[in-house]
């Protein structure tokens, strides 16, 4: 840490002047959202269907009555031993989200290729409560650009987040999150998409961090990031059965 160290006086103004774009940078929040609110939709045509512990279900099924649904894309391959770190690490805060967005006429729905057992048994290692389903019976992934083939990543090109990257920088599982919109008559339409740190706002400890006085303390994005339970001084989970 070299921060100066000044008088009280002058880290007033220090402050004032940060103020002052922290105020902007608010503004400038505000603007995105209204053109993110105002962005043109796409009606969705296709007929995905989900594997849930409860039997299939369609996309509109995972609107569970309400007329909003946020998708997040969550990184767990078919092959995959464990659920991706960065992935985990959002999922941390959704939980206690969940009353508010239901109550907003908003779902929350994780979505991965993984088969539903697999997901369920990371879901409860996790101690996570939110939904999660399985696409693996569907395009769903790949038509939302998350997923990828051999065929894919084998390419001169991947797209993701909106442009063609090289497929070294890809990997078979992309994070994400997709927002939809289903009316009246029961259409559907694909309102939004983000992907890379585009959904890191959702994530409310780096936002903590942010403010705290060594900031995420990181070398490269979030590498400082393990699951909850890997952490040292993790609580250990009981070996009791109740």
């Amino acid at each position: 840490m070299q921060n100066q160290v000044v008088s009280r006086e002058e880290w007033l103004e220090a402050r004032r002047a940060l103020l002052l774009k922290e105020k902007e940078a608010t503004h400038l929040r505000d603007r995105v959202n209204a053109e993110r609110m105002a962005l043109p939709w796409v009606r969705v045509e296709k007929d995905y269907v989900f594997d849930t512990p409860d039997g299939r279900r369609s996309l509109s099924d995972l609107f569970d009555g309400r007329s909003q649904l946020i998708v997040y894309h969550f990184m767990l391959g078919p092959d995959w031993e464990a659920g991706c770190p960065g992935c985990s690490f959002l999922s941390d805060h959704v939980d206690g989200a969940l009353p508010h967005l239901n109550n907003h006429d908003v779902t929350w729905v994780a979505v991965s290729r993984a088969p539903v057992a697999k997901i369920e048994a990371y879901k409860n290692r996790m101690g996570w409560k939110f939904p999660w389903v399985s696409s693996a019976s569907s395009d769903f992934n790949f038509d939302y650009h998350v997923s990828f083939s051999p065929e894919d990543l084998g390419g001169d090109k991947v797209f993701y987040n909106f442009t063609s990257i090289p497929p070294e920088e890809a990997n078979d599982e992309l994070p994400g999150l997709s927002a939809f919109y289903r009316n009246d008559k029961g259409e559907i339409f694909h309102t939004y998409s983000s992907y890379a740190r585009g959904p890191e706002e959702l994530i409310g400890t780096l936002m903590i961090l942010d403010r705290a006085p060594k900031g995420r303390n990181e070398d490269s994005t979030m590498n400082f990031v393990k699951r909850h339970d890997e952490y040292a001084d993790a609580p250990k989970a009981s070996s009791c059965c109740h």
